[in-house]
């Protein structure tokens, strides 16, 4: 180590013309990402093409904000993206410039072992610390392991360039020359999430335990979880990047990262975007380490935090959960980036959950983004063995572990109401469902879903039966003893079949209305459980209803009939049904005793061994 740093820094300095007069035609460069794109040394670059030839520029997350991709420099740059900018597509799209798809973790390794040489590194840095250290500040990601492996390394130091803390320093000596430019750093805003962002925001935080780790990709979409996470405690962080809805959740106290299993009390990343508050807040800020991709990004490090939660957009997502993230047909759009680290990360996890975010549609409504098949040209990303959760605004489907027919089923179930009958039809047209299957024409209610606590302090969770609750219903119904059986369904029933469950599960949520009691809530979807249903089938002539219940024995004389006859009384009201009428076995004495207790004046006709019911909603018992 040279201790006379300030010496070698002085030997070093220079201007950005002299620095870059070095650079050879054909040079491999590498520019620094995102908001710690060197600015001088780039536009200096540009007014040099002229006198370069053949170089490729390398870049992850360009802001769009330099136009070497434009044509005036076609024969002096080529533009290779490892995540493709806004000022990249067209150029690629007509051949112009190059995508290299690549898991962001495995970067710094290609570059490490020549297959993506180096020549040149251009990246901006703090000025020298006291021990003549440089930080690579907000863009140490892929940038730190470049100018390591770099030929030739130049270094624009710019004083508004935070110092942040962590593995993102860099010794004068390890630098080929220094170029001082004072100008602000590149800032970057995100979008307001419009409603239906926030719709999923709302989604997604419902899926968040406390003292969860979580990370979140680039975009308005997995950002629009922060307003919503206001009631979690011990939240931490480990994230390929953040930008300045972060900050807000650790001043309420909400991100504290005590929790954590790996890096406790820090909050690890590998670069930030947003704005110069941001900027000063990750400042010598010891919560923060910074540290680059190959860490960070490691699905085995990601691992090591316990309940590992990330949030990644998705492009579209097909029946099969395979998922397309990096290009619209034959339009590459994006990039691999670190979605697939943190996905396969989360999901090795311990109670880790990977979730895949997206609009029902494109922004005009005119297109679904839940497809029958991928498009001619489209990449899947993220494969349909690496699914978990996929969210829209019309809900949430865990389908990891899940048949092609329950998947199609559930995603279908989250895809926009305009396009669903097209998405069944479609999955029957491929083999994936059954052909009479059906669905509901009204929307899920989810505001009829409750929690309720039973008499032996359980807590159950009550919502509407889905479509996509037929085989759940077969398992209460195959548990049953047969003499419960026969009580229900009047009858010894040998078999449950499809034809018989489906009617139960997609019901309309209007005249035919059933809720479920659910246990295994707080786990995957995959592992929830219906231990009762109760349900009516309206008669739109007389306006009353019939009402049956179906309890498993495991489950009875906790107070669950009750709770549901009054729950659904609630809302058949609310339907302008008058009344409930039912027939219940004379031997049945616990549900004659469930329907006393429907606070509504009762009477009964006893013929052949079966009562039969008449609750009248006209007037309460007194």
């Amino acid at each position: 180590m040279i201790h006379d740093w300030q010496k070698t820094y002085q030997e070093k300095l220079t201007d950005a013309k002299t620095a870059l007069s070095r650079i050879r035609r054909g040079a491999r460069i590498f520019i620094a990402s995102a908001c710690g794109e060197p600015q001088l040394l780039v536009k200096t670059l540009l007014d040099m093409g002229k006198y370069l030839a053949d170089v490729e520029i390398l870049h992850f997350l360009d802001l769009g904000l330099t136009d070497y991709t434009s044509d005036v420099y076609i024969n002096h740059f080529r533009h290779n993206a490892l995540f493709i900018g806004a000022n990249a597509r067209a150029a690629i799209k007509a051949g112009h410039a190059d995508y290299t798809p690549i898991f962001l973790s495995e970067v710094p390794r290609l570059m490490q072992r020549g297959s993506m040489p180096i020549d040149v590194a251009l990246i901006t840095v703090s000025p020298p610390d006291m021990n003549g250290y440089v930080s690579l500040g907000i863009s140490v990601d892929i940038s730190k392991t470049a100018a390591e492996v770099a030929r030739y390394v130049v270094a624009e130091v710019n004083p508004n360039m935070p110092r942040t803390l962590g593995d993102s320093f860099l010794h004068v000596s390890e630098i080929s020359a220094f170029v001082e430019n004072d100008a602000p750093l590149l800032e970057f805003t995100q979008k307001s999430p419009g409603h239906i962002a926030q719709v999923i925001g709302q989604l997604i935080a419902d899926l968040i335990d406390n003292e969860s780790t979580i990370q979140t990709g680039v975009g308005k979409i997995p950002n629009s979880v922060f307003p919503y996470l206001q009631n979690k405690k011990d939240l931490g962080v480990h994230t390929e990047t953040f930008t300045d809805g972060l900050m807000d959740l650790i001043e309420s106290g909400v991100v504290t990262c005590r929790k954590k299993t790996l890096h406790p009390g820090k909050i690890v990343a590998a670069f930030c975007m947003g704005s110069r508050r941001l900027y000063d807040y990750v400042h010598n800020n010891p919560l923060f380490e910074f540290r680059p991709c190959q860490y960070v990004n490691d699905p085995y490090v990601i691992a090591q935090n316990d309940r590992m939660v990330s949030i990644n957009s998705a492009l579209t997502v097909d029946l099969t959960g395979q998922v397309c993230s990096d290009s619209l047909g034959f339009e590459f759009y994006s990039g691999i980036g670190g979605q697939v680290d943190f996905v396969r990360g989360s999901a090795m996890s311990f109670r880790g959950k990977s979730i895949m975010v997206l609009p029902s549609t494109t922004e005009d409504g005119r297109i679904s983004r839940i497809v029958p098949y991928p498009s001619p040209g489209s990449g899947v990303v993220v494969t349909r063995g690496d699914i978990h959760y996929v969210v829209t605004e019309y809900g949430v489907a865990y389908v990891h572990g899940k048949s092609i027919r329950e998947r199609a089923m559930m995603l279908i179930n989250i895809a926009h109401p305009d396009f669903r009958d097209e998405l069944l039809e479609a999955a029957k047209k491929q083999g994936f469902i059954y052909r009479d299957q059906t669905l509901p024409v009204v929307l899920y209610p989810k505001e009829y879903e409750v929690n309720w606590i039973d008499k032996k302090d359980t807590p159950l969770f009550f919502r509407p039966v889905k479509a996509t609750d037929e085989r759940a219903i077969q398992d209460l119904i195959y548990g049953l003893p047969q003499q419960d059986v026969y009580t229900r369904f009047f009858q010894n029933l040998k078999s449950f079949s499809h034809t018989v469950a489906m009617p139960l599960a997609a019901i309309d949520y209007n005249d035919k209305m059933a809720i479920a009691a659910v246990i295994g809530k707080e786990e995957p979807e995959g592992r929830e459980q219906i231990v009762a249903i109760g349900r009516y089938i309206n008669d739109p002539n007389t306006r009353f209803a019939e009402v049956a219940f179906t309890t498993h024995q495991d489950w009875q004389h906790r107070g669950i009939g009750t709770f549901l006859l009054r729950y659904l009384i609630r809302i058949a009201k609310e339907k302008n049904i008058v009344g409930f009428t039912a027939d219940v076995l004379s031997q049945n004495k616990a549900m004659m005793q469930v329907f006393s207790k429907s606070g509504y004046p009762m009477t009964t006709h006893l013929e052949v061994g079966v009562y039969e019911l008449k609750i009248n909603f006209g007037s309460e018992e007194t």
